[in-house]
């Protein structure tokens, strides 16, 4: 058999998944272009799998199964951070990505708690203070690694 169809279309796949990759902007077709990556990828294996004659029998057909499970996870973890950033950011669009976002100035980098938020709030005559224990005052946590301490004192 001439392997010359199946290679040339795993080819023109791949180059078609690249380019999908390079060129869009939404995040699903995105990972749309690289399952066809993948895809491309399992052709070629099969391919050569019944083309060259290895030492293990059907070894290709055992690596394409392989990447058809690595790309249903890959599938499964892209879409969940798609979702969440479309709720996050209301688009999917790759370039908008914020990929080193700090916080503004003014706010801690470590967010409070909601114990300790309710405890600062409700006060030391409640009987409960930060975190919900009882005895405490409701003032900042001064256990050794607490957060609400300056990175000097910990």
């Amino acid at each position: 058999m001439r392997p010359v169809i199946p290679y040339v279309t795993a080819a023109l796949l791949f180059g078609l998944g690249v380019y999908g990759v390079l060129r869009r902007r939404n995040a699903v077709l995105v990972l749309m272009a690289v399952e066809l990556m993948l895809n491309a990828v399992n052709l070629i294996l099969v391919t050569a799998d019944t083309t060259v004659r290895a030492q293990l029998p059907h070894g290709g057909q055992v690596f394409a199964l392989f990447v058809i499970v690595l790309a249903a996870a890959e599938i499964g973890v892209g879409l969940a951070i798609v979702l969440q950033l479309y709720r996050l950011r209301a688009t999917v669009a790759v370039d908008e990505v914020p990929l080193a976002e700090r916080p503004p100035l003014g706010r801690a980098a470590e967010p409070a708690t909601a114990g300790a938020t309710a405890g600062a709030t409700a006060g030391a005559g409640a009987g409960a203070g930060a975190g919900g224990e009882l005895g405490s005052t409701g003032g900042p946590d001064t256990r050794p690694g607490s957060a609400d301490r300056p990175e000097g004192e910990r």
